[in-house]
């Protein structure tokens, strides 16, 4: 990103051509009448400024200058206009060439010192330079200095038609600008971090992507041509080692580019242009980690990719939903932002386009959700902003529907046309590339604080296995969340193929995990999560247990007030999850088993077990389970699993088991 825009020069460099076309009609000939008409026009309005009364001398070294700036040798244009101006400080020219030369460089303050002088010298010859300068006063963050040029320029009745058409509409960017400021105040702290030799190098770098916990790094480095190499690098300590090219085979197609890596650092996603199994152009490629590197690229088909351009790939922490640009026929003009959601057999559902909200007539791309996923940030040429194309923020709210994008601002955003950013998962800390004056060549990748109204909500991870209890293996398996609180349903997610998941909560909420799997008895448990700190994972590995004669599960979730056997809502949840078990499980029987802790007397306790255990039964049965298949047992105090000598333990001890009695 902010790499040099040649269109930038040029807007300068035909402005200040009008001025004095004699010294470039080497190669603008074609247009020689058109200049002639408008340089005697500007030149008859000039205050005093005759540029034919500068010594020839003086314009052999600025029409030098000029064929340098042509050619890109910007030091020896710098040079030559230095010269020119040791030797006629008053030539307006060569202050106004040297302001677009350092805006081109974006040494903004060099080129607002260069334009003020052109501009004191004389106003009414300079007035149309107006522009460019306050362009370059915007790079520096002066949005009221810049839209103080810009309205100068257009109430002047002598300013030119076109060129006022162009400062319109940077005075609707400098206006956005200053809305911002007043919004959300100016941050005047910004120091983008290079990450160093160690990512850095002499060719460009760009999109760089995170696993969860920050512990791999993957991004795209430019080769020769059009060569995209995809780049690795791990943490260790605070540092990344020096990156290198990732394992496997994927490096030995060059026309790739756009990579993202998974959050748990298992998949690979990425745009090629590979004609033996692609649907033309760029084509959307996953790709496995294996012991030996990534597995060679998985076309994701033809619900996701078509003849078009497709692009900029982000995976969901979940990996259930894909996000990525196309420009492909039906959208709202360019690139748009599109969206893919996996189905239960592991394939991916018909894109979607994600409509007006986000995609605009311009190009809208680069898209990349957060490890809350529920955060989306992408590129935009379309939406308010400061010029060409910025950064935005989306949010997804409760029921799935994403807020108006914001613009995350200056200095993030600038005049300049801005590409991809992606935010760790602690939602503090910005990666993107830039091509700043500290660079190793070309873009380099670099850091920085997001600002704190852009940042994602805070939140934590749980990620694990779900696995066969008996043999250990890994079990493809359906999780559902909910809140204990409320009962409402946070998320559903299925594990991949080895039954690995990822999930993102939000902070402050205590949880219930809820599993499935045909065959096995369903798991429950309670992840009391309140207290605990933002920005951390969690590991539970799930064991799920083989449906067998005298297997048992602890019903985890039953809850009676004290010395009662009446059900409390809350138990109504798990106890659903035994008639789905039953149902699906049409031939099973099973015996439920009540505990209590050893307050009270032994009779006492056997009964009030005994008759828990029959409400659960009641329960089951009023839900359309035949009583046949059940049965009950209390055993009081008898059976306990911890000591009654903590409160803690007699929690424990009350309980209600579930076994199988029969298959």
């Amino acid at each position: 990103m902010n790499s040099l825009n040649p269109s930038g020069f040029n807007l300068f460099f035909t402005t200040l051509a009008c001025k004095y076309f004699t010294f470039i009609l080497s190669y603008m000939k074609r247009y020689l009448l058109i200049l002639i008409m408008i340089s005697f026009g500007l030149v008859s309005k000039a205050q005093w400024y005759d540029p034919e009364k500068v010594p020839s001398k003086v314009q052999m070294m600025y029409s030098g200058a000029i064929q340098a700036l042509q050619d890109g040798e910007w030091n020896d244009a710098r040079t030559l206009l230095n010269n020119a101006l040791k030797v006629h400080p008053k030539f307006v020219e060569a202050w106004l060439s040297m302001g677009g030369m350092y805006g081109q460089l974006k040494q903004y303050d060099s080129a607002v010192y260069s334009y003020r002088q052109g501009y004191q010298l004389d106003s009414v010859f300079s007035n149309d330079l107006l522009l460019p300068w306050s362009i370059n006063l915007a790079g520096l963050g002066d949005f009221t200095g810049a839209k103080n040029l810009i309205d100068k320029l257009i109430n002047n009745p002598n300013s030119d038609r076109r060129t006022v058409e162009a400062a319109r509409y940077r005075q609707k960017t400098y206006e956005f600008a200053l809305a911002f400021e007043q919004k959300h105040g100016r941050q005047e702290h910004f120091s983008p971090h290079n990450l160093g030799d160690s990512i850095n190098s002499s060719s460009s770098e760009y999109y760089p992507s995170f696993t969860i916990d920050d512990s791999i790094m993957v991004f795209t480095r430019r080769g020769r041509g059009a060569r995209e190499d995809f780049i690795k690098t791990v943490k260790r300590g605070n540092n990344y080692k020096l990156a290198k090219p990732v394992e496997g085979q994927l490096n030995e197609e060059p026309s790739k580019g756009g990579i993202s890596i998974s959050q748990d650092g298992e998949w690979l996603l990425f745009a090629g242009n590979f004609s033996r199994s692609g649907f033309g152009n760029f084509d959307i490629y996953l790709s496995y980690a294996t012991p030996t590197g990534w597995s060679d690229p998985y076309n994701l088909g033809e619900n996701v990719n078509t003849e078009f351009w497709e692009s900029s790939p982000s995976i969901s922490p979940d990996k259930q939903t894909l996000y990525f640009s196309s420009n492909r026929s039906g959208g709202s003009g360019g690139k748009d932002l599109y969206v893919s959601h996996r189905l239960q057999n592991g394939n991916w559902g018909p894109a979607e386009n994600m409509g007006p909200n986000f995609n605009t007539a311009a190009d809208d791309l680069a898209p990349f959700i957060h490890a809350d996923n529920q955060t989306l940030y992408f590129t935009s040429g379309g939406h308010p902003g400061y010029g060409g194309s910025d950064i935005y923020v989306s949010r997804k709210g409760p029921n799935g529907q994403w807020t108006v994008p914001e613009n995350i601002g200056y200095p993030v955003n600038t005049i300049e046309d801005e590409g991809s950013m992606i935010v760790t998962a602690n939602g503090t800390t910005a990666y993107y590339a830039a091509n700043s004056a500290d660079t190793r060549g070309g873009l380099d990748l670099y850091s920085f604080e997001l600002p704190a109204f852009a940042r994602p909500k805070r939140t934590l991870w749980i990620k694990g296995q779900v696995l066969d209890a008996i043999n250990k293996k890994g079990l493809p398996s359906a999780i559902e969340l909910k809140e204990i609180a409320t009962g409402q349903v946070i998320e559903k997610v299925t594990t991949d193929e080895t039954g690995n998941y990822l999930v993102t909560l939000p902070v402050g909420h205590d949880y219930t995990f809820t599993v499935n799997r045909k065959g096995y008895l369903f798991y429950s448990d309670n992840y009391l999560l309140a207290t605990q700190p933002s920005d951390s994972t969690y590991r539970k590995d799930i064991p799920l247990q083989p449906i067998a004669i005298n297997t048992s599960l602890e019903l985890k979730n039953i809850l009676f007030e004290t010395n009662s056997f009446t059900l409390q809502p809350g138990s109504y949840t798990e106890l659903d999850k035994v008639v789905q078990l039953l149902k699906d499980n049409p031939s099973l029987r099973i015996q439920i088993k009540g505990h209590t802790d050893n307050v009270g007397t032994p009779a006492s306790n056997v009964l009030l077990s005994n008759n828990r255990a029959k409400s659960v039964v009641a329960y089951l049965v009023s839900k359309g389970i035949v009583a046949a298949r059940l049965s009950y047992k209390g055993f009081g105090s008898a059976q306990p699993v911890a000591d009654n000598k903590t409160e803690q333990g007699k929690a424990r001890n009350r309980r209600t088991e579930l076994v199988v009695t029969g298959m």
